[in-house]
């Protein structure tokens, strides 16, 4: 196979990051495949108020079609444009009609066309199926051509394969170093510690004990809170909101605080192999990053020496007190190189052909970041 791939791919949202924590995600393996020369449609629902959010116009280097949440006609006419395609994606976390494309996808499969399930949160996913035998979604695994993973490393891949999967394989977080990179620093964002992340259920105990019982424990810090839906939660004075902060906005909030924070959800914790997108925006803007610990972290990240972990809040406020600004300086260049030359989203696209069995012409191996 010489040509490019032609893909569809379902998913939640690529031109806004609204209450989407996978645009990132979704952007960096997609934009690495075009440069490769493949050819990317990205179906997405007109929901949850992201075309109002967006937070980038439509790509030249993946084709967008928004289609309305309001019935199912406009999704039906999505499906049959997709048909004949030589793979189709089907992402968890769409938001609208999951049940319905999750099962309708299938009908495209054929000899020339592949069907993938795309998961960017195993861990819920599994947990959710389960823990119900009942789950729709459940007989419909083994009838996928593969499962694609956001992470969760070996125990994922087990559970899925314990599930009937044909094949599960982790495509991991990784940097788009066109997106995400150093920049001057921005006096808005002055402080000792910085955190990102939308309040979620499974997130939340995890950011009250690190993140704000550390600023607690060091009340002469100052502290950033970023993301959607913080704005009731009671905050310590030495914690400033910051409320959505949009992408374009990512790099600065990453190069200015002297340090910045990871925090994993539940479930991936449990999981492990789980790097947040933050961890390589982060590193690639060369940031000095704190994160909680979690399995498979040495996969990514060498700890003390590219990135400092923490064990509770405690353990954060020492960190940061005791932090001068050489050694975050080292600490962010060091994850920086490590990421650059392991962690790029042109690896993850040699990846993704490995899996799918597609072999790119010889100007696309030797393209993109170096990467052959």
């Amino acid at each position: 196979m010489n040509q490019g791939l032609r893909i569809a791919f379902f998913g939640s949202s690529l031109v806004s990051a609204y209450w989407n924590g996978a645009a990132t995600y979704y952007r960096g393996v997609i934009r690495a495949l075009h440069a490769r020369g493949h050819r990317v449609t990205f179906y997405e629902p007109d929901a949850f108020e992201r075309q109002q959010h967006r937070d980038i116009p439509d790509p030249d280097w993946a084709r967008v079609v928004v289609y309305s949440a309001e019935g199912t006609g406009a999704l039906e006419r999505c499906l049959e444009e997709a048909r004949g395609s030589d793979v189709v994606v089907k992402a968890s976390g769409v938001g609208v009609f999951d049940a319905l494309l999750e099962s309708r996808v299938l009908e495209l499969q054929g000899p020339r066309t592949q069907v993938v399930f795309w998961d960017v949160d195993a861990p819920a996913t599994l947990e959710r199926v389960q823990q119900n035998p009942d789950d729709a979604f459940r007989p419909l695994i083994p009838r996928y051509d593969r499962v694609l993973t956001y992470g969760g490393g070996d125990p994922v891949v087990r559970a899925y394969v314990a599930l009937g999967a044909r094949e599960c394989v982790p495509i991991y977080n990784a940097l788009d170093s066109s997106t995400h990179h150093p920049v001057p620093r921005e006096p808005r964002f002055e402080c000792d510690l910085a955190f990102l992340g939308n309040r979620l259920p499974d997130r939340e105990a995890r950011v009250e004990e690190f993140f704000l019982r550390a600023a607690r424990l060091y009340p002469e810090g100052r502290f950033l809170l970023g993301g959607s839906g913080w704005g009731d939660k009671r905050l310590p004075s030495n914690v400033k909101y910051l409320g959505h902060v949009y992408t374009a906005d990512h790099n600065a909030l990453n190069c200015t605080p002297r340090a910045v924070l990871n925090l994993s959800r539940e479930s991936m914790a449990r999981f492990g192999f789980s790097p947040a997108t933050r961890v390589f925006e982060a590193a690639g803007a060369g940031s000095c990053l704190i994160t909680d610990a979690w399995e498979g972290l040495e996969l990514f990240l060498e700890p003390g020496r590219e990135v400092l972990v923490a064990k509770d809040g405690a353990g954060v406020a020492d960190l940061v007190r005791s932090l001068d600004a050489e050694r975050a300086r080292d600490i962010g260049q060091a994850a920086r190189r490590r990421v650059l030359a392991e962690h790029t989203y042109a690896h993850r696209a040699v990846q993704v052909e490995q899996v799918l069995g597609h072999r790119a012409p010889k100007r696309a191996r030797a393209s993109l970041e170096g990467v052959a």
